[in-house]
């Protein structure tokens, strides 16, 4: 019997899993060590891995030794947009009954109770609430069962539960292989998500998809039988060819083309003697350059918006974190987006970087301009 099978989901406590994807040891993504502190075999030692559950088909982190230490970032406008628009869709469907609210935060930061709070919501001080949200929050919660079963149970008799997921079909789809990570737990298609909420005692009855992040998904429950609306099919419909077994072991292939073309694109630039910044010190992008051997030699620095981050260096690497004050000085040849939403809002905020922006990609860098 495999290691794999032995563990139990984090959703159904099925004990049928399978590995679908594979990183090995890497570092945490959620601690960034000082620019001083040298690179020890503690930092780069901890498994990554996916498992599937056979049983409920929930995609999840096989196991996690790293403590999280995760600095909140800075909101990206993209987010923000996507929350407001998520709030008004919801409103037009005319969903928004009552008058109190709850939020389970995500240690990413960010917050739509200010959105609510234009529509008449106050916080609920105590017992359950009209409206529940949880924004990439749930993901980040070991025992998956226990999680959904405290927002049911915040969520009042006739009340609304709203969870917005980075979709598994856009994972898979897009070649997203490093949305896995230390501290991030499930990894959600609706049907797994379906089956989450029913233990709950809850029913997905309303689906909205929003481009963020290649596709995120926006899902309404309610107490108790109910019948969906055709969103929830038509977006059950969508996702079945990526979220098999067979399509999520892809994922593997796609991890070690993804760091052959970055490490490829990285020493032809340095060859050239060309230099190379990148812009972001998000989470995907740990795995990413540790797969692919990055260093300073190739990859002079990251530059991020987060103060906390700065005088640190991305983990497992040697590659510092800077401020786009310092990132604009540099006057590089090219900058590495590390993720794709923020071309816009960085290309407004950074005339000064126009032409030398590279978007990072599962088949390559490719222009951003």
């Amino acid at each position: 019997m495999t290691e794999s099978a032995r563990i139990r989901c984090r959703g159904c406590r099925g004990t049928t899993m399978t590995t679908v994807l594979d990183l090995g040891k890497m570092p945490a993504a959620d601690h960034f060590p000082s620019i001083v502190t040298p690179i020890s075999a503690s930092e780069t030692g901890h498994s990554l891995r996916m498992d599937r559950c056979s049983g409920c088909g929930l995609a999840q982190l096989a196991q996690d030794d790293t403590r999280a230490a995760e600095p909140h970032g800075v909101e990206p406008q993209a987010l923000r947009d996507q929350a407001a628009d998520a709030v008004a869709r919801v409103a037009a469907a005319g969903l928004l009954h009552g008058g109190t609210v709850r939020e389970f935060g995500s240690p990413h930061g960010g917050t739509w109770l200010p959105l609510l709070a234009r529509r008449d919501f106050t916080v609920a001080a105590a017992g359950a609430a009209d409206v529940v949200l949880d924004c990439f929050g749930i993901m980040h919660e070991p025992d998956q069962r226990a999680a959904f079963r405290e927002r049911a149970a915040a969520t009042a008799e006739n009340g609304l539960l709203l969870i917005q997921y980075h979709s598994l079909a856009t994972i898979v789809a897009s070649g997203q292989w490093n949305a896995l990570r230390h501290g991030h737990f499930a990894y959600y298609s609706l049907s797994s998500l379906q089956r989450l909420l029913a233990d709950a005692g809850m029913t997905a009855v309303w689906a909205w998809r929003f481009d963020l992040y290649g596709g995120t998904v926006l899902v309404g429950a309610v107490h108790g039988p109910a019948q969906p609306d055709d969103s929830v099919g038509a977006a059950l419909a969508a996702e079945a060819p990526h979220v098999h077994p067979a399509a999520l072991r892809g994922l593997q292939r796609t991890a070690d083309q993804h760091a052959a073309a970055l490490r490829g694109w990285l020493h032809t630039q340095a060859g050239r003697g060309l230099r190379v910044y990148a812009y972001g010190a998000a989470s995907r992008a740990v795995a990413l350059f540790s797969l692919a051997g990055a260093h300073r030699g190739v990859l002079t620095a990251v530059a991020d918006a987060s103060s906390g981050k700065h005088g640190h260096r991305m983990p497992g690497t040697d590659i510092p974190i800077i401020a786009p004050a310092e990132l604009i000085a540099a006057r590089p040849d090219f900058v590495l987006l590390t993720l794709a939403d923020l071309l816009p809002e960085v290309r407004a905020c950074y005339p000064e970087l126009d032409g030398r922006w590279v978007v990072d990609d599962p088949h390559g860098p490719r222009k951003g301009d």
